[in-house]
């Protein structure tokens, strides 16, 4: 928590606000390119292939992240939804730069996990992001653990049923890939869960905020964002304001006709404003 906290305090200000708005246009690009077939495209040049970034396609990096949830339009959308919303409730409960760090780990874990299992099975496992989105459910699941998903557009369902869910299809797709040699999915589940369990722990005596509070201060400091810079006293002789100096005073004359404030410069000079 403390090394959370230190690491914040300097590289804070280096945070990318709603990530997950810039991480579903990714997403949204990858479902294109199944739309149109050219999924060959995205695993010659852009998947993440451990042999590649080996010889130098180090971009693969980063461009594995544009693989869409679903080949199905249908599916995909909704994906995409649930995506957008568990990751911007997080960062509105973590901070932007929990949530980078969150993402950022789980990323560079699916690529050491990639390289790991390709220098010592020989083979290039082809990984995306699934494990890390799912593992993202499980913070969401912890964080609001009442909140109700509908199951099949129908059954309602609370967040932590649905996080056992799934940590069963965890546990199966771990055992599944043990068996069958897929050393690089196993170490993606595992990297994917530490991450989880990592930032559980250091985020879990944060204060819970509910959707109301957050529009609540977002509405505040809209208020406050607007009252910004307007003045509360202003000569209406010379226009100086109580910004102009701090030893300005301002009162009112009770001669003019009206609501007339004056510096004390111009308090007893001003020729009286009368109305006809």
């Amino acid at each position: 928590m403390n090394f959370l906290n230190k690491l914040e305090r300097k590289f804070g200000k280096y945070a990318i606000h709603n990530l997950m708005y810039y991480i579903i246009i990714l997403y949204g690009m990858g479902t294109v390119l199944d739309l149109l077939r050219l999924s060959s495209f995205y695993d010659s040049y852009l998947s993440l292939n451990a042999a590649a970034i080996l010889h130098g396609q180090v971009w693969r990096m980063v461009t594995f992240l544009i693989k869409g949830p679903s080949s199905n339009l249908f599916f995909a959308i909704i994906a995409l939804y649930l995506y957008y919303m568990i990751g911007m409730n997080l960062e509105n409960q973590w901070g932007a730069f929990r949530f980078n760090m969150y993402f950022l780990i789980g990323i560079l874990g699916h690529v050491l996990a990639a390289i790991v299992a390709y220098l010592i099975t020989g083979v290039s496992y082809s990984l995306d992001t699934f494990y890390l989105n799912f593992s993202l459910f499980f913070a969401f699941a912890a964080t609001y653990p009442n909140m109700e998903f509908l199951l099949f557009f129908i059954i309602p369902i609370k967040a932590k049923w649905l996080a056992l869910l799934n940590g069963a299809l965890f546990l199966f797709e771990f055992v599944n890939s043990l068996t069958y040699g897929d050393y690089a999915t196993s170490l993606s589940i595992i990297l994917s869960l530490a991450n989880f369990l990592i930032f559980f722990f250091a985020t879990r005596n944060f204060k819970r905020i509910s959707p109301n509070e957050i529009h609540r201060k977002r509405v505040y400091k809209k208020a406050v964002s607007q009252t910004k810079g307007v003045t509360k006293h202003k000569c209406a002789i010379c226009g100086r304001t109580e910004e102009d100096g701090d030893e300005l005073e301002f009162r009112f004359c009770s001669k003019c006709d009206g609501n007339y404030e004056y510096c004390q410069d111009h308090l007893f000079t001003h020729q009286h404003i009368k109305k006809k």
